[in-house]
């Protein structure tokens, strides 16, 4: 089948009904349930157990701590609200890159595409595999990250201006292997049916959440600590959190350390908190297999985000109520170490050692294991679904577009997307990678947004089963406030974000030669 059959024509790219911009050869076997656990199960990685470690270090407010994730919050469940109307829509195979090549163009779409397979969905599969290697390693010590088997060379620190790149260690540890084989296994699972994948997906997203919940009710009953609440609360929870409160903040690595107001930290601080929630969108990813899209998608979203930011939110106050914020480095307890210092920033683990001792570490390394196999599981069964589409449009590897005979998946989409992310496995690269991309998922969160404006004006009519809510007042604030936290990065961080713009703008000439190849290939068909 050649390329031109495959590609959206120009009459198809104005026909809003639903049902013809459906992907016909895919199995629509996601319900309501399976797409709203695909929404939780994506967003909780090892994130949320981590990185308030370094939002505390940042603010140095228990209520700049709470207001950070709030902020994300109102960020994730309105950016979802808005994807909502776009999913309905468009219920189409590969999600957001369908949203942008549609509104803002096919340059736009492509460059997204570029970006996740490069980095965004790769890059966090490699890092969630080593997560779940390195809480494996507390169970078996043999499992680490300097148990080389085979250990090619240290990549030295390169600086260049505010950016250090390299500093890596590349070739393959008993760590990386672990994370190496769940990746392989995962999708080759999913290539054996949606189905299959989805009940992966359910148990796993439904163990993990019960976790997350146990940890919330657990802190509420029996893990108060006075003397973290009189350290957090009683008098001292508003502590620099006035709006015109001065927090310090280093420019770049090495660079001068600046004073700056409440709301510029606070966007600062959103580095950690917004990759933590992150990946909400992949169920629009396989929206050309969702049961009902137009009434399911928009819910899957609308429950997925709300009840996941609800969850963030109240484990960061029994985190406020289990460990003092304050602390210091070198001290010789959990309490002391306080939340701004928990051992390598493990906070979660740093809390149910607190209220339960070792049974506590324990319990939690077995919930941050089965919280980063089925976000795994999630990415991987999610990311595939964009090169699909990718290739059907001429943009991606042709053969990238060809389903499994027997189980109607992407199965060279899966192959592609597992050994990419094998190789960032294995060059050390994924850590370094996913601190550089929150700028650019950001700047395309924006965009499609945007795109939500763009549409309504230039396709007025077209069926809307459902509209975003609070359209057009939320959508207009999301942009304003992505952007700004997008300055300040750019400002005050600029090691997070011009490496991720260059990858994003080294697919414009791909962009352009790939394009070209297809039209020919098309004309000689």
């Amino acid at each position: 089948m050649s390329t031109e059959t495959n590609r959206p024509t120009p009459a198809a790219a104005t026909d809003w009904d639903v049902h013809s911009h459906q992907d016909k050869e895919l199995v629509k076997g996601l319900g309501l349930t399976s797409a709203t656990m695909l929404v939780m199960g994506s967003m909780i990685g090892s994130g949320i157990f981590i990185v308030s470690a370094e939002i505390g270090r940042e603010v140095d407010s228990p209520a700049l701590l709470i207001g950070a994730w709030l902020v994300t919050g109102f960020l994730t469940i309105v950016g979802a609200l808005s994807y909502g109307e776009l999913a309905a829509m468009m219920p189409r195979a590969g999600g957001q890159y369908v949203y942008l090549r549609e509104s803002l163009g096919p340059l736009w779409g492509f460059l997204y595409g570029w970006t996740l397979f490069l980095v965004i969905q790769t890059g966090t599969i490699a890092a969630v595999g080593v997560a779940f290697g390195k809480f494996l390693g507390i169970f078996f010590p043999s499992i680490s990250s300097s148990n080389w088997i085979v250990h090619f060379w240290k990549v030295p620190p390169i600086h260049i201006g505010p950016m250090v790149l390299g500093n890596m260690e590349t070739g393959l540890s008993t760590q990386n292997l672990v994370a190496i084989m769940v990746v392989v296994v995962l999708s080759v699972i999913n290539v054996t049916g949606l189905k299959t994948g989805a009940l992966i997906q359910n148990v796993f997203t439904f163990a993990k959440v019960s976790a997350l919940l146990g940890l919330v009710l657990l802190g509420l009953f029996i893990g108060r600590n006075a003397q973290a609440l009189a350290a957090n609360f009683q008098g001292h929870f508003w502590h620099n959190a006035a709006l015109g409160a001065q927090h310090a903040v280093q420019v770049g690595v090495g660079g001068p350390t600046v004073l700056v107001g409440t709301l510029t930290i606070l966007a600062v601080a959103q580095v950690g908190s917004l990759f933590s929630a992150d990946a909400w969108n992949n169920v629009t990813f396989t929206a050309g297999e969702v049961k009902n899209p137009s009434r399911n998608l928009p819910l899957s979203l609308a429950l997925g985000t709300g009840v996941v930011i609800a969850l963030y939110v109240a484990c960061n106050f029994i985190y406020l109520n289990v460990l003092p914020l304050d602390g210091s480095p070198a001290g010789a307890t959990i309490l002391e170490r306080g939340i701004k210092y928990a051992t390598e920033d493990r906070v979660g683990t740093a809390v149910m050692s607190q209220m339960l001792g070792a049974a506590g570490g324990t319990l939690m390394a077995v919930a941050i294991m089965l919280s980063t196999f089925g976000c795994c599981n999630g990415l991987i069964l999610a990311g595939s679904r964009v090169y699909y589409a990718m290739a059907k449009d001429g943009l991606f590897f042709k053969s990238v577009a060809k389903l499994h005979p027997a189980y109607k998946t992407p199965a060279v989409s899966l192959m592609v997307q597992m050994v990419w992310t094998c190789i960032l496995c294995v060059s050390g690269s994924y850590g370094q990678l996913l601190d550089y991309i929150i700028f650019a998922v950001l700047v395309f969160y924006v965009l499609t947004i945007f795109g939500l404006f763009v549409l309504r004006r230039t396709h007025p009519d077209a069926e809307r089963p459902y509209r975003a809510i609070g359209y057009p007042v939320l959508p207009a604030i999301y942009i304003v406030m992505a952007l700004f936290i997008d300055v300040v990065l750019l400002r005050y961080k600029p090691q997070y974000t011009w490496p991720g713009l260059i990858i994003v703008l080294l697919g414009i000439p791909v962009y352009f030669l790939w394009s070209r190849r297809s039209r020919e290939t098309d004309a000689s068909a």
